[in-house]
C-alpha cells in the first residue's frame, strides 16, 4: 500500500486537507441520500394521488352505470304500463323517461316500442268511432263496411279485447237494423195488400149500386102505374055525370115508391141508406115523406210497429224509451249516450245502446 495513501503518514496539513476532503464528500453523500429519499417519498405522494384518482374515476364510472341501468329499468316499467293502460298521461311518462337513457341502442328501442303504441291507440280510435257512426245510423251499409274495416286493422294483442267487444255491438246494431227492415217491409206488404182487397171491394160495390139504381127505376114505374089506374077507377063517384078527382070519404093514393138507396163499403166506410115514402090521401088530404138515414163511417185500424230506444249500463238497460217511428227511437238513444251523465258513466262502466222494434 502506498505510504502517502495511509492518513497516519499524513502531514498536519495534509491531514486539514484530507479531512475537508472528507466532510466535503461525506456531505455530498448525505444530500445525494437525503435527496434521494426525498425523490421516494414524492414518488410514492404522487402514486398515492393517481391511485385516489383512479379508484373516484372508477367509482364514479360504476355510479354511471347504475343510473344508466336504473333509467332504462324504469323506461321500461313505464312503457310496459302505457302497453296495458295506453292513456295520454301514462303515454307522456313513459316518452319522458326515454329521454334519461343515454345507451343509443337501448334508447332506439324504446322509441320504436312507443311509436308502436301511439299507432296502437291511433286505430283503436278510429274503430270505436267508426262503430259509433255505425250505431247511430245502423242502415247505411257504407258506415257498416267502414267500421268492419277499422276493427281488422287491431291486430295487436292488447287490442284484443277492444276488438271483441267492437264486434258485438256492430253485430248488435246490425242485427237490430235487419230487424227493423224485415219489420218495415212486412209492414209495407201487408199495407199494399190491404189496399188491394180494398180497392177490389170498393170495385164489387160499385157494381151492387148500379144494379140496385136499376131495381129501383123499375119499382117506381110500377108504382106510378098502379096510381095512374086507382085515380082512372075513381074518377067518377056521383050520378049526373059531375066528375070528381077526390071522392068524400073515399081516398086515392096517389103514389107510393120506395127507393132502396145504394150500400157502399170502402176503404172501412159503410155506403148510404135512403128510403123515401110518399102518401097522398084523398079529402082533406095528407102528405107523409120518410127520409131515411145515411149510416157512419166504420175505421179499422191497422197495427203499427213500434220501436224502443235503450242504453244499458255494465249490461243493465237503464235508460229505455218507446216511440212510434225508428228515427224518434234513434234520435232518443243519440241524446241520451251523448248526456254528460252518460258520458261520465263511461269512465268506469260499460256503455251499451241500440233500437229494437216491439
Amino acid at each position: 500500500m502506498n505510504k502517502n495513501l495511509n492518513p497516519l503518514n499524513w502531514t498536519k496539513k495534509q491531514q486539514i486537507i484530507g479531512g475537508a476532503v472528507a466532510i466535503v464528500l461525506i456531505g455530498v453523500v448525505t444530500t445525494g441520500i437525503v435527496n434521494h429519499a426525498n425523490h421516494q417519498a414524492k414518488e410514492r405522494k404522487i402514486e398515492a394521488l393517481k391511485n385516489k384518482k383512479i379508484k373516484l374515476c372508477k367509482a364514479r364510472a360504476e355510479k354511471v352505470k347504475q343510473l344508466e341501468k336504473s333509467n332504462e329499468a324504469d323506461s321500461k316499467k313505464l312503457l310496459d304500463i302505457a302497453e296495458k293502460t295506453p292513456t295520454d298521461k301514462n303515454i307522456k311518462l313513459a316518452e319522458d323517461s326515454i329521454l334519461k337513457v343515454k345507451n343509443a341502442e337501448v334508447k332506439k328501442a324504446f322509441d320504436n316500442q312507443l311509436v308502436g303504441i301511439k299507432n296502437r291507440v291511433k286505430l283503436e280510435n278510429e274503430a270505436m268511432t267508426a262503430v259509433s257512426n255505425y250505431q247511430k245510423d245502423a242502415m247505411n251499409q257504407n258506415k257498416y263496411k267502414t267500421a268492419q274495416q277499422a276493427i281488422s286493422k287491431l291486430i295487436s294483442s292488447y287490442s284484443k279485447g277492444l276488438k271483441d267487444t267492437l264486434n258485438k255491438q256492430l253485430a248488435t246494431s246490425k242485427k237490430q237494423a235487419d230487424d227493423a227492415t224485415k219489420a218495415q217491409q212486412a209492414k209495407s206488404a201487408s199495407d199494399s195488400k190491404t189496399k188491394v182487397t180494398n180497392t177490389n171491394k170498393e170495385q164489387s160495390d160499385s157494381t151492387g149500386n148500379t144494379t140496385n139504381n136499376s131495381n129501383n127505376a123499375n119499382t117506381g114505374t110500377d108504382s106510378q102505374s098502379t096510381v095512374n089506374n086507382d085515380v082512372a077507377s075513381g074518377s067518377n063517384s056521383y050520378g049526373g055525370g059531375s066528375q070528381n078527382n077526390y071522392s068524400q070519404g073515399g081516398s086515392n093514393t096517389s103514389q107510393n115508391n120506395t127507393n132502396s138507396g145504394s150500400s157502399n163499403q170502402g176503404q172501412g166506410n159503410s155506403g148510404q141508406n135512403n128510403s123515401n115514402t110518399n102518401t097522398n090521401t084523398g079529402g082533406n088530404g095528407s102528405n107523409t115523406n120518410n127520409n131515411g138515414s145515411n149510416g157512419g163511417n166504420n175505421n179499422n185500424n191497422q197495427p203499427q210497429t213500434r220501436y224502443v230506444g235503450w242504453v244499458s249500463v255494465d249490461g243493465v238497460r237503464r235508460y229505455s224509451q218507446t216511440f212510434n217511428t225508428l228515427g224518434e227511437a234513434q234520435s232518443y238513444v243519440d241524446s241520451t249516450v251523448n248526456s254528460s251523465e252518460v258520458i261520465n258513466l263511461g269512465y268506469d262502466h260499460s256503455i251499451r245502446y241500440g233500437v229494437e222494434p216491439l
